[in-house]
């Protein structure tokens, strides 16, 4: 059975974010956000803490990273591969990811090395994009 072709809705005079686009013989109506957001930075420091400790134990830890600048620490249990010593070891960790404004970096870095347990820490970082409000937010903390 053949069916007709479907109309195509016109455009508007004013700039339109929807456009039409036709995948495997069907048409689709596609809307484009034009919403544009104030933009903020903030830096996201991950590392990780033995699978061995207890959650509490965890947390004091992060109570330190907080109480010198830290905005958030969130923590999760993962399990990790990798090489240590020329041999290929896999082991539970705690993975932790801490939210802070990029002016605080330093010192929070600096506290994770002083009171990290392992000989060569993980400790990478990034800064982000984020909404205005959220970078507020970690700034004011």
């Amino acid at each position: 059975i053949r069916r007709p072709p479907r109309s195509t809705p016109k455009p508007s005079s004013a700039a339109s974010d929807v456009y039409k686009r036709q995948v495997l013989g069907r048409c689709f109506h596609v809307l484009l956000s034009t919403r544009t957001y104030m933009v903020g930075h903030i830096c996201i420091i991950q590392t990780t803490l033995p699978g061995s400790w207890l959650e509490a134990e965890v947390g004091a830890f992060c109570q330190q990273v907080l109480e010198v600048g830290a905005a958030c620490v969130q923590h999760s249990p993962i399990h990790s591969i990798y090489r240590w010593e020329g041999k290929i070891e896999a082991s539970a960790e705690w993975h932790l990811q801490i939210k802070v404004d990029p002016t605080k970096r330093d010192t929070v870095i600096s506290t994770l090395e002083k009171q990290h347990p392992y000989e060569v820490p993980q400790i990478v970082w990034s800064t982000v994009e984020s909404t205005n409000t959220y970078s507020s937010w970690v700034g004011s903390q």
